[in-house]
């Protein structure tokens, strides 16, 4: 028989990433001794992402740039992005919130800028960190509401979702949390009324300082550069697992509050996107190879519910360099696919659900021309090569528009039509056919003319980040895990991408980190709070 140590805290919270460091900090604030597991060394998917929080309703950063915002606008706009995946309530408390988010951030030591961005990006560069984000831009959501910059960027050089993390947790250790790191959470265990009251881990807290070493270097290089090379990831993670196998010791942990599930999503876990969302294929799993869903099954094996499994969103930006939003983005009939100033991840979801992946950019010669002298001062390191890489083998051309459609193999009459539509269009001052704004349109007439391929497939010179959007079903009052009755589970709550939130049915640059925030901090103060307060009148 396994060897068993003992740990105890009010709170457990499972996962160290933005999500589970605000359950923590809350948790703790509220009075309750926390203890944090971690698969590897914390950070997971937000110390690889850009730092990046979606907030509106007049932050003191918006103030600073100029921008007009209310939270009535901001629910309008996420009003049509979410739908119907939270609550109206929820997603009014969301929005209204969204300033004191910022501030508590701020107060945790994370620093954000009123410095607005004045193009069109995906990210901008390190001049820039507040920027439009999203698609408020774009035709169809200005019928709605007037356009708003929410992207907040914490204030740091290149992506800086590693910085967001460091503040957090620095920000929860001196709350007085404690982190139990290269801790795999393998089972919850529950009491005789079905009450969540700990877990089984496996750790390596008492391995050789070599392990610890060596498994600690796998999940950093792992995560990045693994991150773009999925070979290398595959290579690491393989050999981190060897580690846990040999040297891991299982540990029993009680909670006496409660325990909060806030492992990430599962894009690692193959076999569950394949089940779950089997079109999305050939794109680049945005996180860490411990984004395996293990969160989400340690829920379900207590009974809790799932949904939005099917959501994951895939990311086609086609800017920087703004100057491409002036092409137009082509399927194989040569017909439009979406107003290209919409977000990327509507972007990739319009050419997997309804063109198989497949999509061009065509772009005439002043285009490429702008577009060359734009990029480097609009993008990041990142953004840049794959500018390169489009500019470069990413492309063909011809002095036709008939010639670069055989040479890029897709419809020539289809094209010319196409073509011909958004250039009267342009010309005539008339609203463009897909609804994109007259800023973004330029008639195609200056060859030679080029077509982009921005077909979705395996491509390290330009690859389709991907993440999981949905997860455990939660009560959105405090972040109780659902069973399939709806009846919530005693002592277990979700966070981040291990729950459905604001963004699991549409995802916006922001959105999930902001989710993140916003429900782990809500299930840390729950698990800290309503719990004990319940144990307390059962004690009298």
């Amino acid at each position: 028989m396994a060897e068993h140590d003992t740990d105890v805290a009010d709170v457990i919270v499972v996962g160290f990433g933005a999500a589970g460091a605000c359950a923590a900090i809350e948790a703790a604030e509220a009075g309750a001794d926390v203890l944090v597991v971690d698969r590897f060394s914390g950070g997971g998917a937000t110390a690889v992402s850009g730092g990046v929080l979606y907030a509106g309703g007049g932050t003191a950063q918006q103030v600073a740039a100029g921008v007009q915002d209310t939270a009535a606008a901001m629910h309008a706009y996420l009003e049509r992005e979410a739908g119907d995946v939270v609550s109206p309530e929820t997603l009014r408390r969301f929005c209204a919130g969204s300033p004191e988010m910022i501030r508590w951030l701020e107060g945790n030591g994370v620093p954000f800028e009123g410095s607005l961005c004045p193009d069109k990006t995906s990210y901008p560069n390190n001049d820039y960190y507040l920027y439009y984000s999203g698609s408020e831009c774009s035709g169809e959501f200005r019928e709605v509401t007037p356009p708003a910059a929410r992207g907040h960027r914490v204030r740091g050089k290149g992506t800086s979702g590693a910085l967001l993390f460091t503040r957090l947790a620095e920000s929860a250790r001196r709350s007085g949390v404690r982190v139990l790191p290269q801790t795999d959470a393998a089972r919850l265990l529950t009491g005789p009324d079905g009450s969540v009251t700990g877990l089984v881990v496996r750790t390596l807290r008492h391995a050789p300082s070599w392990v610890r070493t060596a498994h600690r270097l796998l999940g950093r290089y792992s995560a990045k550069p693994g991150l773009y090379v999925p070979a290398m990831r595959k290579a690491l993670h393989r050999r981190a697992l060897l580690l846990e196998r040999r040297y891991a010791r299982e540990v029993t942990l009680t909670a006496r509050r409660g325990v909060v599930l806030s492992a990430g999503g599962f894009i690692a876990n193959r076999e569950l996107v394949r089940e779950h969302a089997p079109a999305y294929r050939g794109g680049l799993a945005l996180g860490t190879s411990a984004d395996d869903g293990s969160g989400m099954r340690l829920g379900v094996e207590a009974g809790g519910a799932t949904a939005e499994l099917d959501r994951i969103s895939a990311w086609r930006f086609l800017s920087p360099p703004s100057a491409f939003l002036g092409g137009i983005l082509v399927d194989a009939r040569g017909r439009r696919i979406i107003d290209e100033s919409r977000y990327g991840a509507a972007v990739g979801e319009a050419m997997i659900s309804r063109h198989g992946g497949k999509g061009w950019l065509l772009v005439d010669d002043t285009i490429v021309r702008q577009a060359r002298r734009s990029a480097r001062k609009q993008s990041q390191w990142f953004q840049w090569l794959q500018v390169l890489y489009l500019l470069g083998r990413g492309r063909v051309r011809a002095a036709t528009l008939r010639e670069v459609a055989d040479a890029a193999g897709i419809d020539a009459a289809g094209l010319a039509e196409t073509v011909g539509l958004y250039n009267a269009a342009a010309l005539s001052g008339t609203p463009d056919p897909m609804g994109k704004p007259a800023e973004f349109v330029r008639a195609l007439r200056t060859g030679p003319y080029s077509l982009i391929d921005l077909s979705i497939r395996p491509n390290l010179g330009y690859p389709c980040p991907m993440i999981t959007l949905g997860g455990l079903v939660v009560d959105e009052e405090t972040g109780s895990v659902r069973a399939a009755s709806g009846a919530p589970i005693a002592g277990l709550y979700a966070a981040g991408r291990t729950a459905v939130g604001i963004c699991s049915r549409s995802y916006v640059s922001g959105l999930s980190l902001a989710d993140c925030v916003f429900s782990g901090r809500r299930a840390g103060r729950h698990a800290a709070t309503v719990s004990l307060r319940k144990r307390e009148k059962e004690a009298q």
